[in-house]
């Protein structure tokens, strides 16, 4: 099973405009952007063919270059990442049994995360779509409550099925916990990673199909998937002692520079 692993990156980011080039401070005091952040983390990620940058925007791909990533120029008209893997599919820049859409705003994503995917899918000759979610911890809650007080759109939750098939994504924390009685342990509420494992016959799908209303509403291009009733597949993933989290806003990243000065 070929698998290639596709990050795609726009400038005319809504709520922080110029995100894949936005510089983050190091362990060390040097600064690295986020676009090389990302994909120096996919470049960790086991049994993967390729790796490329899917992006529309110049300066994204001279940054890339820059640092020796292959790059993959894609139409303005891709309104979203998914849409960009399949351009680039469609359009024979690359060739996969199963591509991974791998954020361009999430260089704390460790590897396992996305093998674990992978062979998930591989596992499962049948699932067309899969994406890793994480248990909340009393941190990552927190994080989560606290962006909502302060009217921030930061991470995505997802419910899902005792088969592990999703029921819903939402921006908001779902399901709703009384803020008086959110447990301190076993916190019922998962962290959707932003990972997806697609085979090509998917990413042709969720082109014909069209925007949905709900991904407009929610800002979720994943739920174009349950909207046509393509089951997404739920991978549950450990964070093995790390925080999870993505650059969403600017608020995110002295977060993310906290975790990268402690792990």
């Amino acid at each position: 099973m070929k698998t290639v692993v596709l990050i795609p990156a726009r400038y005319a980011s809504t709520r922080y405009p110029g995100k894949p080039l936005a510089e983050l401070t190091q362990k060390d005091g040097s600064k690295k952007s986020l676009i090389q952040m990302s994909w120096e983390a996919a470049r960790q990620i086991a049994g993967v063919a390729e790796v490329h940058v899917v992006t529309d925007d110049d300066r994204i791909r001279d940054a890339a270059e820059g640092f020796g990533a292959s790059v993959i120029m894609t139409s303005p008209e891709a309104e979203n990442g998914t849409a960009r893997c399949a351009e680039a599919l469609a359009t024979g820049a690359v060739e996969a049994d199963l591509v991974v859409n791998f954020q361009g705003d999430a260089p704390l994503t460790p590897p396992w995360f996305v093998e674990e995917l992978i062979a998930a899918m591989a596992a499962d000759p049948g699932a067309q779509m899969a994406t890793p979610v994480l248990q909340c911890d009393a941190e990552t809650y927190a994080m989560f409550a606290e962006d909502r007080r302060n009217g921030r759109v930061g991470g995505t939750t997802a419910v899902f099925g005792e088969d592990h098939r999703a029921l819903y994504f939402s921006k908001e924390i779902v399901p709703y916990i009384d803020p008086g009685k959110v447990p301190d342990t076993d916190i019922p509420v998962y962290h959707h990673v932003g990972v997806y494992a697609y085979r090509p016959e998917a990413l042709r799908a969720y082109t014909d199909w069209g925007v949905s209303r709900l991904e407009t509403l929610e800002g979720l291009e994943q739920l174009r998937f349950l909207v046509h009733g393509m089951p997404v597949r739920c991978v549950e993933v450990q964070a093995r002692g790390r925080l999870f989290w993505e650059l969403n806003n600017p608020a995110d990243v002295a977060r993310i520079e906290k975790v990268l000065k402690e792990q």
